[in-house]
């Protein structure tokens, strides 16, 4: 019985997914897989038999990976399951970006006790006034599960869409609309757009990639909009060029110090991701890639292992072996298995930087002490033999 605990409230609907075999424990040491979703376990003190933790949502800041790839412990998140939830909230910023519908409820509202409001409306709606989408140039940065849909919706809304990314997936390259106009340097991207959003992960690389240079690069009176993480944007820039008028709105969903002092931006308190149906769809998705890891061995999307997928156990074991990148590693893991007289079916060996995952399917009698002299083998992190 694998035991399962969540570090966050996950949605009941995926914790069921679990199924059979599983079981939710509150207590945190004594957890084979955890679920997680902003928690931050950079500080925590993992339990030596964790075998996994799932993320359900996309961003894994909050998660040691590095930490988690030498102990053996696959980290798993959820791409693509909450991007419709993004992808409005993007729209959304958009609209409210484009139209001061903020400032006309403000006025309604300070004005709702006058019984002349609605023909005093009419005299100052025009103070309100905005522009539309359609026809205006929207560009994107990042076409992965959201970026894409982002600039597709752009594309139905009327908008002439730019989009930016070096490392363009086949997967998502199929998926965008024929119109998008891929750009392969931003400084175009910069020059066109009265619309850019950003969708790219939080890495060293990217942190900051819109500063005080790029923000200046831009046409007047740009609208920007980050819904995927604060450290993309350099904010003191940010706030100047607002302040300026260089920039007419910052739509943001990060709220901190500097975001709510900020004069024409408009801070959401990270609601991108916050429907029913993307925390459903993360945590059914986090449920599903733990069941596969744990009983079968099987990986997707995980960011600090590579995928294999060898489908359910058919063999009589199925060798799960985490080890050091290095030489002769291989020839050392089959030779223990050859000598057993025992038969490798299907075999895997995948890395990823300094650590790699091996997955063997094999028939025949390969006992404990066998495991054992796998799991000996120096550079050999962590072994599970998972049986029929």
């Amino acid at each position: 019985m694998y035991q399962v605990h969540c570090l966050n409230n996950i949605a009941k609907v995926g914790t069921d997914e679990l199924g059979e075999g599983f079981a939710i424990t509150d207590c945190f040491k004594d957890a084979d897989a955890i679920m997680v979703r902003s928690a931050s376990l950079h500080e925590a003190d993992l339990p030596r038999q964790l075998l996994a933790i799932a993320r359900a949502g996309a961003g894994v800041n909050n998660i040691p990976i590095e930490r988690c790839a030498d102990y053996g412990i696959v980290v798993f998140n959820t791409p693509g399951a909450n991007a419709n939830a993004v992808k409005e909230m993007v729209i959304s910023g958009m609209l409210l970006a484009a139209r001061d519908i903020i400032g006309g409820v403000e006025w309604v509202d300070e004005n709702s006790d006058d019984p002349n409001v609605g023909k005093q409306a009419e005299k100052v709606k025009k103070d309100f006034a905005g522009t539309e989408l359609a026809g205006k140039n929207l560009g994107v940065i990042g076409l992965g599960a959201i970026g894409a849909m982002v600039a597709n919706a752009g594309r139905s809304l009327g908008m002439h869409v730019y989009g930016y990314d070096p490392y363009l997936s086949i997967k998502y390259a199929w998926s965008l609309d024929r119109h998008v106009r891929h750009v392969s340097n931003l400084s175009e991207l910069w020059e066109k757009c009265d619309y850019i959003t950003i969708h790219v992960p939080a890495t060293d690389k990217t942190k900051g990639m819109i500063g005080r240079s790029e923000i200046a690069a831009m046409k007047d009176g740009v609208v920007v909009l980050n819904y995927a993480r604060d450290v993309l944007v350099d904010e003191r820039a940010m706030a100047e060029a607002l302040q300026e008028g260089h920039v007419r709105r910052y739509m943001t969903d990060f709220a901190n110090s500097v975001t709510t002092q900020m004069k024409h931006a408009v801070v959401t308190p990270h609601l991108g991701a916050s429907t029913k149906e993307a925390e459903d769809n993360c945590a059914i998705m986090a449920a599903r890639q733990l069941r596969s890891y744990l009983l079968e061995g099987n990986i997707e999307n995980s960011v600090n292992f590579e995928p294999v997928d060898f489908g359910p156990l058919v063999d009589d074991l199925r060798l799960c072996i985490f080890h050091k990148n290095i030489p002769t590693m291989i020839g050392q893991i089959t030779g223990i298995i050859s000598a057993s007289g025992v038969n490798i079916e299907n075999m895997s060996d995948k890395s990823r930087g300094s650590v790699a995952y091996s997955l063997i399917d094999i028939n025949g009698d390969f006992d404990d002490d066998a495991v054992a002299r796998l799991a000996a083998i120096d550079g050999v992190i962590r072994v599970r033999a998972l049986r029929r």
